[in-house]
């Protein structure tokens, strides 16, 4: 990986441009997460361009919904609309 440029540092996550891609020379945008037992940062999702990029920094909760542990829970106060099956 070349030197990350950070773009938002928003503890425990840390977004960041990582040079250019070199298949289509677009910038390469990623989310890196604070390990706690390295205690250092480290890739947990590679953005797919600036729009997912800046609708992860404008709503927190998305990237905890990109996040793959287990214990993180995104949208939790939200309640919705459901559907219920006809057949049960």
């Amino acid at each position: 990986m070349t030197e990350a440029k950070v773009i938002l540092d928003r503890f425990p996550y840390r977004y960041v441009e990582c040079g250019k891609l070199e298949i289509n020379g677009m910038p390469d945008y990623r989310i890196l997460k604070y390990n706690e037992i390295t205690g250092r940062y480290q890739t947990m999702y590679y953005l797919d361009n600036s729009i997912q990029l800046d609708y992860c920094i404008e709503d927190p909760e998305y990237t905890k919904w990109l996040d793959p542990d287990p214990e993180v829970a995104a949208y939790g106060g939200l309640k919705g609309d459901h559907v219920v099956s006809p057949y049960i």
